[in-house]
């Protein structure tokens, strides 16, 4: 009998232990790449047909046709590529192969496609019933949650401030600054200038706030009118505008704390121009700004100016890429556009439910017919300002056909009413952006015309001053005495004289061109905004259905009061004429200017300056052809 060891069983044991664990081995990876697998084709089938749950029978109808079309296209793709794929892998027996897997995907996918359109189709048409009934009952469609949930204005309202309170505390860490960095006032903050600070009388760690609170502070102590005696007083509240106009702005103090005051004011002047302001000036949107908000030409401009400020004053030499990282997560981001679009719509919903109040709370005709009437008189004082009736005919129709979009569905049977509003809208819509495609093409082409006859005329410009130049040379190697009046330095000075008067002559043909592209903007981004808008008041459910109902019937008078009226005054979908474009860019500019030096600029100062623009306009005009102002 033979007895083993202690070492010699350990040894049999060790021995056995590895042939246990290469078994197990392979087992594991088959299965973890089993799972791959189904998760790689769940995720394919999840990109391919959609199993949501749909909001109704046109919903259903929809995704399952889509599902459809997705699954034969995407067969037919995979019976083309999977050969060739084969093919390159394994030549002739890898092509046969791919060939066999393209058949079958070829079969397979639309016929799952069909399967699945028609599993969403009957969820559709099931799903019709509780659309009816919680349409019916005020409810919306939540596209995230798939459901339908009642909605709240006033906690829109809420959310809506909480969302940019987030945003701005995350944009201030990225920063690195901000209100949060600001806000010690136990060390000052290094700056290279501090003088605008010692204006307001502030520390150069003051947050926004007491910036804004020293500065209404001081500015009621300073005014010019509280100080008629001192004739420096005037000075004093400029300089104080222009303290409070770069610190209060976030990009533009940033600068100011790395490089001082410029040496001219032009380049800070460019830092300070509000596209805001220049937007409401050119436009003449300051009437009918609680309909329409910030238009989104003027935000995006807006925008755009912040973050090449930012990006230029906030990146200096030796940043190190953390923290340039760091400073363009700061930046604008489409997150930030979507929330300042959903504060407007929001803004404008509130004014249009304290406008429509009276109308609701109305238990006599006679109020409801005092309240048109005060929508007609406000529609006149519109239509007598610049654009005025151009922003009526947008408006108007804008709240006109949502709210019969509104009215329709709730009142009519099976909707017919509604139905029609949208294919109305819809119609509108279509018209409206080939009006913004035809206006597209029209400024590119007017622009790269304007822009090749000004590189034309420089140009020949060019050639002239060089032949002048030999000429003048081989006078003066004749021994004749060289030309210097005409064809030398002062023969170019008129040179480049005349071609910038032709430059800023075919900058002005392209103007009417660029702003029928930004009417044709301004026009979709109105019927958008006010959709939204009007689906908020119409849907929140803090009021009863009949309320709603009243809220959509007064929301059609003012539609329709402003759409008549803005017909009747000549609105459309232009701007103006080359004149009084031009006019209004440049009164535009000079306000501008003006605001962003603290000065006070009314809107009937602004109509009256575009006044005496085109009245000086044509006094040139008729001067240049021998004619004498105000003479027949």
């Amino acid at each position: 009998m033979t007895v083993q060891s202690g070492s010699e069983t350990a040894g049999a044991a060790s021995a056995a232990a590895p042939s246990s664990h290469a078994s197990a081995a392979p087992q594991q990876q088959r299965d973890d790449d089993m799972d791959g697998e189904l998760a790689e084709a769940s995720e394919v089938f999840s990109s391919l047909f959609s199993t949501k749950k749909p909001k109704d029978g046109w919903a259903g109808l929809s995704s399952g046709l889509k599902s459809v079309a997705k699954g034969t296209v995407a067969g037919a793709a995979s019976l083309i590529a999977q050969p060739i794929a084969g093919a390159q892998e394994g030549g002739v027996k890898g092509f046969f192969g791919g060939l066999a897997t393209g058949v079958a995907s070829a079969v397979a996918l639309p016929v799952t496609g069909i399967c699945v359109g028609a599993y969403q189709v009957s969820r559709g048409v099931a799903n019709s019933v509780e659309a009816v009934n919680a349409s019916k009952a005020g409810m919306q469609w939540d596209q995230a949650r798939r459901e339908w949930v009642f909605y709240h204005l006033d906690e829109d309202v809420k959310e809506t401030e909480r969302l940019e309170a987030e945003l701005a505390a995350e944009k201030k860490a990225a920063g690195g600054g901000g209100e949060a960095a600001a806000s010690s006032s136990l060390s000052e903050k290094k700056v290279k200038d501090r003088e605008f600070y010692d204006l307001l009388g502030v520390s150069t760690s003051a947050s926004a706030g007491d910036i804004k609170k020293a500065y209404y502070k001081e500015a009621r102590k300073c005014h010019p009118d509280k100080n008629p005696d001192d004739p420096e007083a005037a000075e004093k509240f400029q300089k104080l505008g222009q303290a409070y106009q770069v610190l209060s702005n976030e990009s533009s103090r940033a600068n100011y704390d790395k490089n001082g005051k410029p040496d001219s004011g032009s380049s800070e002047m460019a830092g300070e121009i509000d596209p805001l302001v220049f937007f409401n000036v050119m436009f003449g949107s300051h009437l009918v700004e609680p309909y329409v908000g910030e238009l989104w030409i003027a935000t995006t401009a807006d925008t755009m100016m912040r973050d090449a400020m930012e990006q230029q004053a906030q990146m200096p030499d030796g940043m190190t890429e953390e923290e340039a990282a760091r400073v363009m997560a700061g930046r604008a981001t489409g997150e930030e556009m979507t929330l300042k679009q959903r504060r407007r719509e929001v803004k404008i919903a509130l004014f249009l439910r304290d406008r429509v109040g009276r109308y609701v709370s109305a238990r006599l005709d006679g109020e409801r017919d005092a309240f048109r009437s005060s929508i007609r008189q406000e529609a006149a004082k519109i239509a007598d300002s610049s654009f005025g009736a151009t922003f009526l005919v947008a408006i108007g129709f804008a709240l006109e056909v949502e709210a019969e979009e509104f009215l329709g569905f709730q009142n009519t049977a099976l909707g017919v009413g509604g139905h029609a509003a949208r294919w109305k809208k819809t119609r509108r819509g279509a018209q409206n952006n080939l009006k913004l495609m035809g206006a597209g093409i029209n400024a590119a082409t007017t622009g790269r015309k304007a822009m090749r006859e000004v590189e034309a005329a420089q140009k020949a410009m060019e050639e002239r001053r060089a032949r002048d130049a030999e000429d003048g040379a081989a006078a003066g190697g004749e021994g004749d005495k060289p030309k210097t009046t005409d064809d030398g330095a002062d023969g170019g000075a008129v040179a480049d004289e005349e071609t910038a008067r032709l430059a800023q002559q075919k900058i002005e043909e392209t103007i009417p061109a660029l702003l029928e592209l930004a009417w044709a903007i301004n026009i979709r981004d109105i019927s958008r905004t006010l959709k939204n808008s009007c689906k908020k008041l119409f849907v929140d459910a803090d009021v009863a259905m009949s309320d709603r109902l009243l809220r959509a019937e007064a929301v059609l008078v003012i539609g329709s009061e402003f759409h008549a009226i803005g017909k009747a005054r000549g609105g459309g979908d232009g701007g103006g004429d080359a004149d009084d474009i031009r006019a209004r860019a440049e009164v535009a500019v000079m306000t501008t200017m003006a605001k962003a030096q603290g000065q006070e600029v009314s809107e009937e100062d602004t109509e009256e300056m575009i006044r005496q623009a085109k009245v000086m306009k044509v006094e040139q005009q008729q001067q240049g052809e021998g004619k004498v102002p105000g003479a027949e």
